[in-house]
């Protein structure tokens, strides 16, 4: 799979593409129904499976700081869409000028010229172009202009709720981990370089891995996780993801004390999977009170650790690490 971040660097599409458009952010189970059937269709007409999505994405650009969280960064949904079958990633960069493309121009200019598209599936809710007057009608009779083919998608539910990032967020929000590893297929996850932090943890007994968070997370407090990519075998944790405000902390930044483990792997990718959370971030009155309850959170985080099922042990790593 590749990932492409130019519209006109793409040279793999001469002879067409299927493709969808979106955010996808989480690639939740309603996206992965989408990916299987955009995945047969490139299977079956021999062309690449290219999925557009972007970053920042409109809302994040129109918005700004009152657009909605992030649930996955970039390099975490290269991964999952990979696991998907997709080919290729088109992640475009949303700015001015692709604001005020109009849905005309798109079609003509993204869909037809560049990308050749040969087959298109999107929702029937699906909207762009300049003032989102672009929809799926619209797309429809562009398919008989120019000769591809579109189809819509079904909504997929979960207790009677649409399947949907803004339905994910909210259940990792209310700290419902479980309810949304339903809507995701897996664990929720986190995906980042192991950063140098200021070894305060390491002075207390509690070393930490760290980890920066670019954008804002869905979710804050202290969890249980597991961790792959820095050896053989996942490693479980107690892990703070915040500003850390007994410290002083500006930054939001996830901190993850790994059990058994006292190896340094400065640089290293990991990915962090969320099992279940503990309590929520809070302030403390001073650092002795905030060490003994990193100490409570190690003591219930490994209890819970220790309490994962024979499947959940098992269970496939969508970051890419096995």
């Amino acid at each position: 799979m590749q990932i492409v971040r130019s519209i006109n660097a793409l040279n793999l599409c001469q002879n067409g593409c299927v493709l969808t458009i979106g955010n996808f952010d989480a690639v939740h189970v309603g996206h992965q129904k989408i990916l299987k059937q955009l995945a047969h269709q490139g299977e079956k007409l021999g062309i690449p499976v290219v999925v557009m999505t972007f970053d920042p994405t409109p809302q994040e650009y129109f918005q700004k700081a009152d657009a909605s969280a992030r649930l996955t960064a970039i390099g975490s949904r290269f991964f999952q869409l990979k696991e998907c079958g997709v080919g290729i990633m088109l992640a475009l960069k949303f700015n001015r000028t692709l604001a005020r493309t109009s849905a005309d121009d798109f079609i003509k200019m993204y869909l037809v010229e560049k990308l050749k598209v040969k087959y298109l599936l999107v929702g029937d809710d699906f909207r762009f172009g300049e003032g989102r007057k672009g929809n799926y009608d619209l797309l429809s009779q562009a398919a008989a202009k120019f000769g591809f083919h579109i189809d819509r998608f079904d909504t997929v539910s979960h207790r009677g709720r649409r399947v949907s990032s803004t339905y994910v967020r909210e259940l990792l929000s209310g700290g419902e981990l479980g309810e949304a590893r339903q809507l995701l297929g897996r664990r929720y996850s986190m995906m980042g370089r192991v950063l140098h932090g200021d070894k305060r943890g390491r002075q207390w007994g509690f070393p930490t891995l760290n980890l920066a968070i670019k954008h804002t997370p869905p979710m804050t407090g202290v969890f249980v996780v597991r961790i792959s990519g820095i050896g053989a075998s996942r490693i479980h944790g107690v892990a703070n993801l915040g500003r850390r405000p007994t410290v002083d902390g500006l930054k939001m930044l996830l901190e993850i004390h790994l059990f058994d483990f006292a190896e340094e792997v400065y640089g290293e990718r990991v990915c962090v999977e969320f099992i279940e959370k503990i309590r929520n971030e809070r302030k403390f009155d001073s650092f002795d009170a905030l060490k003994d309850q990193i100490a409570k959170d190690c003591v219930a985080a490994k209890v819970l650790a220790q309490n994962l099922s024979a499947r959940d042990q098992g269970s496939i790593d969508e970051c890419g690490y096995s």
